[in-house]
């Protein structure tokens, strides 16, 4: 009877033995097991964001070069485009805008390019930023997959599971063991359940991002559209301007050509009148009673500097040679006179006496008094309004021989004033005239 009682007292020890070492085992490899997954996932995760730090490093790079230059760029075309504005509000030759509008092209030209590079570093970061919220999902469904697992394993326990582990203990060693399975188990849990919780918050940032890349993307493309646009127009521009000086080149060749025809008609009639004052003089010499008379001339080389001007102004066409800009047409205009700014009306003095050889009318210089003054020298007025005197007339130093017109003109209002010496030459009114101080 004892012996059977001793052998039912060990076989009961045995199974609590057996219950211990199970209890204590089976919680260890768990914990074991649970932190080599953990280890694992962290080490996943750890490449995960090593590839993606290294490819994000790669490309932000990249997209902000490229939006330094487009913010350069645009800059630089909005200074040309101010520049351009101050070209129109003034007198300026076609040239410097036709350059200005070519620079405008070629700034929006690189700026559509840098908007095609954007595009296409925004396209690879769109496909990258796909790919790795991919990624996410796929690690965000597998730490889920463990903690639904878990949670069916803590649900199967039930509620009190915690309490009957560590009332099952049968010594202070065996009670700290158990805890310290819980307490693992319990830490590994809040893990888990940290890690689901960060991979959503990743998943749901990599789905803005990605949306941020596609309306990025769209903006481009918008951008994009507008320089084509803008590059369409100043190319209009530049075509319209090269027409308009183009019309503007024909007709100061038109111009150029009247003034050159009326320049010769001048020339003629002054020769005209030269060989005729020299067939009187001839005529004057043959008569005996007039072969000994000196012949007197109002003008001569004495009167250098000490003529009175004709009439008071700014000088606004200077003898000689004037280069017309592009927008003027190009090409020379070689000037015989000088051209004396005045009000419209204003009386116009002779310089010296002489003999009114002709009241004419050219086209390009308005109507106009020729005065002989002898000797083959000539003062021309042109651009009158009206004339004061008739062919034929004498006229004293300081007679006004008309007024001020050319109101019409390129010029405005003002006088054209010219000196002819012998042979039709002509000469700088400027040395004749007295210097102004």
């Amino acid at each position: 009877m004892n012996t059977e009682r001793r052998e039912t007292r060990d076989e009961r020890r045995g199974t609590r033995d057996v219950r211990r070492i199970t209890c204590c085992v089976t919680p260890q490899r768990f914990v074991v097991s649970s932190l080599v997954s953990r280890l694992s996932s962290l080490v996943f995760s750890f490449l995960l964001l090593v590839s993606l730090a290294s490819r994000l490093s790669s490309q932000q790079p990249d997209l902000e070069q490229s939006r330094r230059r487009l913010d350069e760029i645009r800059q630089e075309r909005q200074t040309l485009e101010r520049q351009q504005l101050r070209l129109q509000s003034q007198v300026s030759d076609a040239g410097a805008t036709l350059k200005n509008l070519e620079q405008q092209r070629d700034a929006t030209n690189r700026l559509v390019n840098e908007i095609e590079r954007s595009i296409s570093g925004l396209g690879s970061q769109l496909d990258r930023s796909g790919a790795e919220l991919t990624l996410s999902q796929d690690h965000l469904a597998d730490r889920k997959a463990v903690l639904q697992r878990r949670l069916a394993d803590i649900y199967r326990r039930g509620p009190l599971h915690t309490f009957q582990v560590l009332l099952a203990a049968e010594s202070f060693g065996d009670l700290l063991t158990r805890y310290k399975y819980l307490y693992l188990t319990s830490r590994q849990d809040r893990s888990l359940v940290d890690d689901v919780t960060k991979l959503t918050r990743n998943v749901q940032k990599e789905r803005d991002k990605l949306l941020g890349y596609r309306t990025q993307l769209d903006e481009k493309k918008v951008e994009r559209e507008a320089e084509m646009q803008h590059y369409d127009k100043l190319a209009a521009d530049k075509q319209s301007q090269l027409a308009q000086l183009q019309k503007s080149s024909q007709q100061t060749r038109q111009k150029l050509t009247a003034i050159e025809r009326d320049e010769a008609a001048v020339t003629d009639l002054l020769a005209t009148l030269t060989k005729n004052e020299r067939a009187a003089a001839a005529s004057r010499a043959a008569r005996p009673e007039t072969a000994n008379a000196p012949v007197v001339g109002t003008l001569s080389t004495s009167d250098i500097g000490k003529l009175d001007w004709p009439v008071d102004g700014d000088i606004v066409i200077n003898f000689g040679p004037e280069t017309l800009s592009p927008q003027q047409g190009g090409g020379v205009i070689r000037w015989t006179g000088i051209g004396i700014k005045a009000p419209v009306g204003t009386p116009i003095r002779a310089v010296a006496a002489g003999k009114v050889v002709r009241v004419q009318r050219l086209s390009t210089y308005g109507l106009g008094v020729v005065v002989q003054h002898g000797n083959g020298y000539y003062s021309l007025y042109w651009q009158l309004q009206n004339a004061s005197v008739k062919e034929g007339d004498r006229i004293a130093r300081g007679t006004t021989v008309g007024t001020v017109g050319g109101q019409n003109s390129a010029k405005g209002p003002h006088l054209y004033f010219e000196i002819r010496g012998e042979n039709q030459i002509a000469l700088d009114p400027i040395a004749w005239l007295k210097s102004k101080r």
